[in-house]
């Protein structure tokens, strides 16, 4: 019998934050082993709860959201959104710029989809959520990486992503704050990409999820407030900041010059009406979650000092930086680190066995850095999601594991 196998489109394709890692810690679980997952970020499971009123908002529509929904959303949800990027002083948004899904990534999938023809080239930071990668791929484009200078804070060079652009490239994606490194890019950074997009007719495609959670006094600057003269498509949800991941609801918003952009919209439209709708119960959760401040503060004292966040941010990096040959930027945002193992002193070639049997030997679960289109093998990631007591059992079994594999 002719053999079934995957279709030719998945070549290059990767998304290791659930790939053979996770396999082999199923695996070990199978076998009765307690695995430390500090994989992927999912506040839920790590004891952060949603704020009652949201569960309250889900609860009390399940009678009536049995049916399908607009396929770009309820209506209250979207005119939510647009209220909400008002108050962000991004102008000019209306419901109908407003397109609800099942999750940031089911939109960035479908956005990437209505957008790219093959061969157009999309740029996209080094490191980047790998999910825009192996989207741009699956969808026929190719992810041209723009570099982030550890050395300065993981903040890009906005002369050098210039270099970049040639006259495939269709879209520039700004991460902020960044995922996997927590970079909170500065106003008058994002000011910069707002330019270079204008300047080039580039779509800007702003992945904002993290944007309330951030640490030190860092600010976060909104890209489509400096978009007026191309497209600019903002990426936002629930999931993160108010710690129901499991919902699916999240948003994309058009702004800036939307007519130029008709015909890609129109495209947009006719891929959300073949998926029917996001999510209808978790849809209702969206009003209330952007009209209720106490969401805001709720998110704000967790990255406060003495919030849990905070705390477990600097105990994770205090930890790591006691760790002979490790370093680790603190990060402005998000609730990842991303250390560096200096190569002089950990002979890594390939990141993802030195993960995977970090795994079998410590029973900690945390992802390789070129899992992350980063180009070197000398990163790892993990979630600051865990109490500080548990983060500081996972970070001292991987410090004595490095001891025993350390050539230096």
């Amino acid at each position: 019998m002719r053999p079934i196998t995957q279709s030719s489109k998945l070549a290059g394709v990767r998304y290791d934050v659930r790939g053979p890692i996770l396999q082999e810690a199923e695996r070990l679980e199978r076998e009765g082993h307690e695995i430390l997952k500090l994989n992927i970020g999912n506040p839920a499971v790590f004891g952060f709860e949603a704020p009652p009123e949201i569960l309250e908002a889900m609860r009390e529509a399940l009678p009536k959201a049995q049916g399908y929904s607009d396929s770009r959303g309820i209506l209250p949800a979207r005119e939510a959104v647009a209220e909400h990027c008002a108050g962000l002083g991004i102008e000019g948004v209306g419901p109908d710029d407003v397109l609800i899904g099942n999750g940031v990534s089911e939109l960035i999938s479908l956005v990437l989809q209505a957008l790219i023809s093959p061969g157009d080239e999309i740029l996209i930071p080094s490191p980047d959520y790998p999910l825009w990668t192996a989207q741009v791929t699956l969808a026929g484009g190719h992810a041209v990486h723009y570099p982030c200078d550890e050395q300065n804070g993981w903040m890009p060079d906005l002369g050098a992503i210039e270099e970049l652009v040639t006259p495939r490239s269709k879209g520039i994606v700004l991460i902020n704050p960044n995922n996997p490194t927590g970079a909170v890019y500065s106003p008058e950074l994002v000011r910069g990409f707002a330019e270079l997009a204008e300047r080039h007719g580039l779509v800007l495609m702003s992945d904002e999820i993290y944007d309330h959670i951030l640490y030190d006094g860092a600010r976060h600057e909104h890209a489509a407030r400096h978009v007026t003269g191309t497209l600019c498509l903002t990426f936002s949800g629930l999931s993160k900041i108010q710690r129901v991941a499991g919902y699916r609801a999240g948003w994309v918003v058009a702004s800036g010059d939307r007519g130029i952009a008709a015909d890609f919209l129109e495209g947009l439209r006719l891929l959300a009406n073949m998926r029917m709708c996001a999510n209808v119960p978790a849809q209702y959760a969206i009003p209330v979650a952007l009209s209720s401040a106490s969401n805001w503060s709720g998110i704000a004292e967790l990255c406060a000092p003495g919030g849990r966040l905070r705390e477990q941010r600097d105990a994770a990096l205090r930890l790591l930086g006691e760790i002979p040959g490790v370093s680790c930027a603190a990060p402005g945002g998000a609730m990842y680190l991303f250390p560096r193992l200096d190569p002089a002193r950990y002979d890594i070639h390939d990141d993802q066995r030195f993960v995977i049997e970090l795994l079998r030997a410590t029973r900690v679960m945390i992802t390789n850095g070129r899992g992350f289109n980063l180009v070197t093998p000398d990163h790892v990631r993990f979630v600051t999601l865990p109490p500080v007591g548990v983060l500081s059992e996972a970070i001292g079994r991987i410090a004595d594991y490095l001891d025993g594999v350390r050539v230096s």
